[in-house]
């Protein structure tokens, strides 16, 4: 006879609930058995050794773990990666595509040192990426001004900062990492 508390012996646990997910990463597609509770950040560094995107607070607060689905930025250490079936996903490994080059962001951030210890570095430049999407999209931010005429939204120095607010350097070099996206929006 079994306790109310403990179990009534002999069985195991069943194993944790799978289901087969389908994701093109940085443009390879890829079919893997993923555990219900997992998030995108830890498949993408434990399952494809994608280890750009950081783990930084683990609670979507600090932006190092943003990437891009589907052309959107995105905090994925907040999503279930089964969730995401389907979809495409562009980390910073991706972001030049299959082309040796760096990506313009990429060269930008070098030429104005906008990094320093580099951690929140590749979690930035998807974050930019995205926001220069979005801003050509015209989706305003909290500072874009409404009343303005409709389509792409002009990226000013208080537009990039509003937009990429998401994101924390620890090391303090937001003034160069929005020369830097300055740079390549001009």
């Amino acid at each position: 006879m079994g306790s109310e508390h403990g179990s009534t012996g002999g069985t195991t646990a069943s194993p944790p609930h799978r289901s087969d997910t389908r994701l093109r990463v940085n443009g390879k597609p890829h079919t893997l058995s993923v555990d219900h509770r997992r998030v995108l950040l830890d498949v993408l560094r434990e399952d494809l050794d994608l280890t750009g995107a950081k783990k930084g607070c683990d609670h979507g607060q600090c932006g190092a773990c943003t990437v891009l689905v589907d052309g959107r930025r995105v905090n994925s250490c907040l999503l279930l990666a089964v969730s995401l079936d389907g979809c495409d996903v562009t980390t910073v490994e991706g972001l030049s595509g299959d082309g040796e080059a760096p990506h313009p962001l990429q060269r930008a951030f070098l030429e104005r040192d906008a990094f320093q210890c580099g951690y929140c570095t590749p979690g930035q430049l998807c974050s930019a990426v995205g926001a220069i999407a979005e801003a050509e999209a015209g989706h305003p931010s909290h500072v874009t001004d409404v009343r303005a005429a409709s389509g792409p939204v002009a990226l000013s120095r208080e537009e990039i900062r509003e937009r990429l607010s998401g994101n924390l350097c620890r090391c303090g070099a937001y003034p160069r990492i929005v020369d830097a996206v300055e740079d390549v929006v001009r």
